[in-house]
């Protein structure tokens, strides 16, 4: 591990780790969002510069727009489809706090997908659900505030657990030897996570509102106090809603609001549920089974619409290209193409049969997330192995993954989110096939999908056809 200054050496200082954080590890990370925190509503190009700032990341577009048309930020049910729009319909605060929950939630998993990091940020999004929800209605700065507030609190911890350093692993095992947490982060980092985060929250110009609710001294607001009362809450309720820290929570925060804590407890409970769907339209559904007293099953959202006229458009492509000589590479890119951009698949994969036949591999992937796709993707031909259940049988189908599926150290939603297959076969013998997935979505592909799926596999097929009864020479 490399220490701030480019050698390599243990970090033992709350300085050191925020300097090793912010331009090390989170540089990216650090940048965007102080230069989201510096934009305000007093200059009339606030709202461009906003609009310009989430529009130019593909990924945090998606996420944006996706939470835009959830009840949680968007109680008018007017379908929104620009940023621009939303900014306009929902407001900049609501907005902002979305671009910020994104990049924290993207630019984290993509680093890491320790228990330890998901269980943060379970406990951020639960706490910020409860934090904005609870609130006495104030105006939308305020509700988006606390929830924002809420949702940084523990901004150290989550840096720190989506880093791949020694001292993570080894605070791993003195937290599994049962040491108590500030005493380990002490013993091994010099440091704690609330001392590392309040250092982040000067670093990256996080704002006056989140160093009061990080800050060691008493609140400066009863949102601050919500906001850090909100974050007790996630924590305290997976050990259930009835014990005496969470009663004795429950007084505090009833005090506080002027409500029974009969009343918040309730509201609370209900909170709970809301908060696994703001994680689902996040694109973490696997945390939902972490987040504490949420009744029930939380749907994923409904996968993007289907261009029906992209399709076209490429299908006839296609179409032209087999009445030519056929291009194998030129096809491949096509068919890719139609099911990311047409069908709105987000991922993307080709796998074609190794030197000796035992294993489909990967030849070509498109989409977010997919790095580790070449080193790592094969699909075992006998239908053996971690991700055998992906291999297709005779025709395109929709795969469920099972229950019990295990996560992937190189993805973690490959053979655990729903998908479709397809094969590739000559002369009876399958010579590949295709994967694609909504990623961390999860959404389940209907059975338009699937239809439109077939009929780009298919014009691969034909491809490959033709390519191998063409005359050599």
């Amino acid at each position: 591990m490399d220490s701030p200054d480019g050698s390599s050496a243990r970090i033992n200082s709350t300085q050191a780790w925020v300097a090793y954080l912010s331009r090390v590890e989170l540089p990216v990370l650090a940048n965007t969002l102080r230069r989201i925190n510096e934009l305000t509503e007093s200059s009339s190009s606030t709202v461009n510069e906003l609009a310009e700032v989430i529009i130019n990341d593909a990924q945090l577009t998606s996420q944006v727009l996706r939470l835009s048309n959830t009840v949680f930020y968007n109680q008018t049910r007017v379908q929104v489809s620009t940023v621009s729009r939303a900014i306009t319909l929902i407001g900049f605060d609501s907005v902002k706090s979305m671009a910020i929950s994104s990049l924290i939630v993207d630019s984290l998993l993509k680093r890491s997908s320790r228990p330890h990091l998901l269980t943060c940020l379970a406990r951020a999004i639960h706490a910020a659900v409860q934090a904005r929800s609870l609130l006495p209605k104030r105006n939308e700065q305020a509700l988006e505030e606390v929830f924002i507030g809420a949702l940084l609190m523990n901004i150290g911890e989550l840096a720190f657990w989506s880093c791949d350093t020694e001292q993570a692993a080894e605070l791993e095992q003195r937290l599994r030897d049962g040491v108590p947490p500030v005493e380990a982060q002490k013993a091994v980092l010099h440091s704690t996570f609330a001392e590392i985060t309040r250092g982040l929250a000067e670093a990256w110009a996080l704002g006056p509102f989140i160093r009061d609710v990080v800050s060691s001294n008493r609140a400066g607001s009863q949102a601050s106090q919500l906001a850090r009362n909100s974050v007790s809450m996630a924590e305290l309720a997976e050990k259930g809603w009835r014990t005496p820290e969470m009663d004795s929570l429950m007084e505090r925060i009833g005090r506080d609001l002027g409500e029974s804590p009969a009343v918040i407890r309730d509201q609370a409970r209900l909170n709970a549920t809301e908060a696994g769907k703001v994680a689902v339209s996040l694109g973490i559904p696997q945390v939902q089974a972490l987040m504490p007293g949420a009744e029930g099953t939380v749907e994923p959202p409904a996968p993007p619409d289907i261009d029906a006229e992209l399709q076209l458009r490429i299908l006839r492509e296609l179409a032209q290209s087999l009445t030519e000589k056929p291009e194998l590479n030129t096809v491949i890119q096509l068919v890719m193409e139609g099911i990311q951009r047409g069908i709105g698949f987000r991922r993307v994969g080709l796998l074609m049969s190794d030197r000796d036949g035992r294993n489909l591999v990967l030849r070509k992937c498109a989409g977010p997330d997919t790095e580790g796709w070449r080193e790592h993707f094969a699909v075992a031909r006998d239908g053996s192995g971690t991700l055998g259940s992906l291999l297709p049988h005779g025709s395109c189908a929709i795969y469920y993954p099972p229950k019990q599926a295990r996560e992937l150290p190189f993805d973690p939603w490959l053979g655990r989110v729903p998908a479709l297959t397809g094969p590739i076969m000559a002369n009876g013998r399958m010579l590949g096939m295709f994967y694609a997935d909504f990623g961390a979505n999860a959404s389940e592909p209907g059975q338009e999908h699937l239809h439109a799926f077939s009929h780009f596999v298919q014009h691969a097929q034909l491809c490959l056809s033709l390519i191998s009864s063409a005359p050599s020479g």
